[in-house]
């Protein structure tokens, strides 16, 4: 929190009330609206790290692929397309989308999980 951006929103009330001495995230309510009142900074924190985390174990798998000669290529284009296909496959998966909501202090059963959300627009106009 102490990088955080003068544009960020308030914190959220359940932040403010998490005990600091043993650093547990609140349980929250995966079905819940995250964006009623305020977007939450540890939520995006956590969501950030969980993805920055895929992202170096993705990078460190195809290297040694490619390092031990499993996997060939031309260019440095087609390991930037092979890593984004290996990031794509990976959160196509419930699997995939579980870690993410794992990281993000969510406990939801992997059958719950919703591989097709909608997008609800709003007309503001």
């Amino acid at each position: 929190m102490e990088n955080q951006k003068p544009h960020e929103l308030v914190l959220a009330q359940a932040i403010l009330n998490t005990p600091e001495e043993d650093n547990e995230t609140p349980e929250q309510d995966p079905g819940g609206n995250p964006f009623k009142l305020v977007v939450d900074p540890a939520l995006r924190f956590n969501l950030k790290q969980a993805l920055i985390e895929l992202i170096i174990n993705h990078e460190e798998w195809l290297s040694q692929q490619i390092g031990d000669g499993k996997i060939t290529l031309d260019s440095y284009k087609e390991y930037v397309e092979l890593f984004a296909r290996s990031l794509r496959e990976t959160m196509e998966t419930r699997e995939g989308v579980a870690y993410l909501l794992r990281a993000s202090g969510f406990k939801v059963d992997v059958k719950d999980i919703n591989m097709s959300p909608a997008w609800r627009w709003t007309d503001k106009a």
